[in-house]
């Protein structure tokens, strides 16, 4: 019998026909034994209907439906390894169609991964490792969380081009580094969302050939037919943006799903996106092929005629037949095989390439500089500068030493700073390029940088205006629930962007991103508490950070970089300290320290002694313990202010009942920034006459 051996030029493990396969992948005669595949498919599919229907809730009929395209693409072609979900060469599988969950628990289930019978009899029960829609860092083997219809669609393309960024970085002749696919299930739903529109013109335009993605076009949407909404001509619509579209007119022909994506692999130039004509519910006499089976269970009377239907056991339920998991359990055995032959591979390419083998080792760690503070610009006390311009001060002076930090802005480069100053840019010539080009389509920016982020071995970055980022809030809200380190840049972050307006100027974006659970909010007052607040995001791997950035110059309050981060980094930090015991507490954030500062000297001059409060992360100052914080806020001081350009909605949980906030609870209008600050009284001659009102 032939010896496995793994085949550089492809990046996969070459052996010798498995049992239950009749023929070898390639020859015209049929590559699966059919009794045993439709055992297999007919597995998936009860292992679906019985968990929706002992949970009394869930979506059967997309799991009946797709089932057949999931088990050929997992079957044949999925390269993966339960015992290491995390191998960094696997191939990535996204269910998009996220409520169709008991699709991919029982493929988990089945191949081998950690994910049990019993757990799949507790789908969407609290606790459990099945939950109502897939979440990534909840159960081993799901790469992303999906169920926001058209998420996980862009989140694959953020993995695509992961892996070509890091193919063109570290592959080297023999050595395929990172060769793996991204494949994808996707629904009606998730082409009808916007972010998919965004983001398959981006991917077409980038000629990502490793994306592979599923169409399960059965016709049938929450409300009925897809002809009530949904008429368009797909597949003039993705040939429009750049892909290769194949047809699989039968959704239960596993040949021709498997030829199909054959098809696909080898079209290296285009993304390719497969129409699989299916029916939702495949199997059901009465609800098959209708909204009836979407989003509900099939009910008892239901399934003893789909089981008699498919000639399916009415019991046990959750019924495993031994050959289906034998079967099954191979996908675990060949993915196993082609972990240790890329690992194998990888000791060569060590000692060919210690240098690069040294750097892939960092770059999936995320290993950033031990030290990376003093990499830090330096700012000088009482120079004058916008801190985008201070962000992009940082991106400039650390990319070097942290090359993995990738991203780009949603057409605003210029505005938002993001570029690194020598690096090239991410294109379908150049993938070695770490910066991209978005355009804009901030939405797909934000859940593409999802993505390259959740693929590993990549920090992302993305920018755009601060009011924009309610384009992009669903994505944020991901990052945030994913628990993964995305980076947002957002500029012009007040009424001090001036004469573009009121539609350009964020009002309620503050508060509005810090509503977010697990964010990290960050409004720094100048150079340093920037340069700060860059170094919080990239030590934050748990969680998104946010950075609003002024468009307008701000003076440089403290130029001691390394004591200004570790002051950042509790969130909250005395600024002006009083003369004495304080009689006020003014606190502020970005621009709006400068009048807090200038607030606290008119008060002086009246003999009310203030401390000046920056609150550049209320996230970190919340995670200080109560001394430091009563250090910073000492309850003893009821007269407070608060003053930031943005609705005042939420500063009461630090001025109290008695204190004053002083803010914009109105849009913004079209001026320069000075006029603004005085028309609407952002002034440091209001901030102390709020004090002195209290006094």
């Amino acid at each position: 019998m032939r010896k496995d051996h793994f085949d550089r030029s492809i990046g996969r493990i070459i052996t010798s026909p498995l049992p239950y396969l009749s023929m070898p992948i390639g020859s015209a005669s049929p590559v699966f034994d059919p009794a045993l595949a439709q055992q297999s498919i007919n597995t998936i599919r009860f292992l679906a209907v019985d968990a929706v229907q002992k949970a009394n809730s869930g979506h059967p009929g997309m799991p009946m439906g797709a089932a057949p395209m999931a088990y050929v693409t997992w079957q044949q072609h999925l390269a993966i390894d339960p015992s290491a979900p995390k191998w960094p060469n696997r191939d990535r599988f996204v269910l998009s169609a996220g409520h169709g969950s008991m699709l991919i628990y029982s493929l988990l289930h089945l191949s081998g991964f950690d994910l049990s019978i019993d757990d799949l009899k507790n789908f969407r029960q609290l606790g459990s490792k099945t939950p109502g829609h897939p979440e990534n860092f909840h159960t081993a083997g799901i790469e992303t969380t999906t169920g926001p219809l058209g998420q996980g669609f862009a989140n694959g393309i953020g993995m695509a081009i992961a892996e070509s960024h890091l193919s063109a970085t570290f592959n080297r002749p023999g050595y395929p580094v990172a060769d793996h696919f991204t494949f994808a299930i996707v629904s009606d739903g998730d082409l009808m969302e916007g972010i998919s529109h965004e983001a398959a013109s981006l991917a077409g335009h980038l000629q990502l050939g490793k994306l592979i993605y599923l169409y399960d076009d059965n016709k049938i949407s929450i409300d009925g037919s897809t002809e009530l909404s949904f008429t368009e001509d797909v597949t003039g619509r993705f040939e429009a943006y750049g892909w290769q579209v194949l047809e699989v007119k039968d959704g239960n022909d596993i040949e021709g799903i498997h030829s199909a994506i054959e098809a696909a692999k080898a079209e290296s130039g285009k993304p390719t996106i497969i129409r699989v004509k299916t029916v939702i519910g495949y199997g059901s006499p009465n609800k098959g092929g209708t909204a009836g089976s979407h989003g509900s269970p099939l009910g008892d009377a239901e399934i003893v005629l789909t089981k008699d239907a498919l000639g399916w056991p009415q019991q046990p339920t959750f019924l495993v037949p031994e050959d289906v998991r034998e079967h099954m359990g191979g996908i675990a055995s060949k993915g196993y095989r082609n972990r240790k032959a890329w690992e194998r591979m990888m000791l060569d390419y060590e000692e060919s390439f210690p240098e690069l083998a040294k750097a892939w080792k960092k770059w999936n760690a995320g290993q950033l500089p031990a030290n990376l503070v003093d990499l830090l610009p330096t700012f000088e006390k009482g120079s004058s500068l916008a801190t985008r311009a201070a962000s992009g001060k940082v991106l400039a002076a650390i990319s070097k030493d942290v090359p993995f930090l990738v991203g780009g802005s949603a057409d605003l480069t210029g505005s938002n700073l993001t570029n690194i100053p020598g690096r090239k840019d991410y294109q379908a010539t150049s993938p070695e390029g770490g910066y991209f080009f978005f355009g804009v389509r901030e939405h797909a920016m934000a859940s593409i940088c999802n993505g390259m982020e959740l693929h590993g071995g990549l920090r992302t970055y993305c920018g755009t205006f601060l009011v924009f980022s309610d384009y992009m809030r669903p994505s944020i809200r991901l990052s945030a629930l994913m628990k993964i380190g995305v980076t947002y840049v957002l500029t012009h972050d007040s009424i001090g962007l001036g004469e573009d307006g009121p539609t350009h100027q964020p009002i309620e974006h503050f508060m509005a991103l810090r509503a977010i659970p697990n964010c990290s909010f960050f409004r720094p007052a100048d150079g340093p508490e920037t340069a700060a607040s860059w170094v919080c995001a990239l030590e934050n791997t748990s969680g998104p950070s946010l950075l609003a950035l002024s468009r307008q110059n701000l003076p440089t309050m403290n130029a001691d970089v390394p004591h200004v981060t570790n002051m950042v980094k509790k969130g909250a930090y005395v600024v002006r300290e009083a003369n004495g015991t304080p009689r006020a507490l003014i606190m502020a954030t970005g621009s709006e320290v400068e009048v807090a500062m200038g607030a606290a000297e008119i008060l002086a001059l009246k003999g009310v002694e203030t401390r000046v409060i920056s609150m550049p992360c209320w996230e970190n100052f919340e995670a200080q313990d109560a001394h430091y914080q009563e250090s910073v806020l000492p309850s003893a001081v009821s007269v407070r202010v608060s003053v930031e350009a943005g609705i005042t909605f939420g500063w009461e949980r630090y001025i109290g009942k008695t204190g004053k906030s002083i803010g914009i609870d109105s849009f913004g209008a079209s001026g320069p920034a000075p006029e603004l600050f005085k028309h609407f009284g952002i002034t440091p001659e209001n901030v102390a006459n709020a004090v002195l009102d209290q006094i």
